[in-house]
């Protein structure tokens, strides 16, 4: 990267995080097309593909042996495991992204979350989405009709752990209302992009 390609400022790591069922994906797929300049971060798994996933879209699926290597290697900025599969953020595109002044989106769980504000703390910003209500919640994980209700169950108790973590997070979004909860976002994405904190050391406001 020339160092005239460079940005006024860091990237942005926008992280957004929230119980199964609270509509985090649904949102992160949203923002990304509503608002101009914000890259998705493509995670890995080791679990099976859902129905309505892609390859290289929604997450890039690995086996075990694969995601461990990377793991051992050093190559993954955060990492969780959750129930029974494996989740993780490749390290370099995120920083990157970071250097060159391009916000990203990643849609992590609170585990990966941690990590990542650990490690970047400067450049983080955490949202947190919750559902109106648990019922609410319920009714969702129910509607996807892609669980037993033992595996439901499970989610629900997970839920009610995680959802303890909120004042952990930056912000929070409570998620009744889609559009609406993307224009909360948007705002969250347009707020933070104008602090002068984030402002690279050189810069210098007459030239631009």
């Amino acid at each position: 990267m020339m160092e005239s390609d460079r940005r006024p400022r860091r990237g942005i790591i926008f992280i957004l995080s929230a119980p199964s069922g609270a509509g985090k994906t649904t949102i992160s797929r949203a923002a990304l097309k509503a608002i101009e300049g914000l890259d998705a971060s493509i995670s890995l798994t080791t679990r099976v593909p859902r129905e309505n996933e892609a390859e290289g879209l929604d997450y890039h699926f690995v086996n075990d042996e694969e995601f461990n290597r990377r793991l051992s290697g050093d190559e993954l900025a955060e990492w969780a495991r959750v129930f029974d599969a494996s989740y993780g953020t490749p390290r370099e595109p995120l920083e990157n992204a970071v250097a060159a002044g391009r916000d990203i989106l990643l849609d992590i769980d609170i585990q990966g979350a941690r990590q990542i504000r650990a490690h970047y703390a400067a450049d983080a910003v955490t949202i947190f989405v919750l559902p109106p209500s648990f019922d609410e919640l319920e009714g969702r994980l129910r509607r996807r009709g892609t669980e037993d209700d033992a595996a439901i169950a499970r989610r629900l108790k997970r839920a009610q752990e995680e959802a303890s973590a909120y004042p952990e997070y930056d912000y929070l979004i409570i998620n009744a209302e889609v559009r609406d909860s993307i224009e909360r976002l948007k705002a969250i994405v347009n707020a933070e992009r104008l602090k002068v904190g984030r402002l690279r050391a050189e810069f210098a406001p007459w030239t631009i």
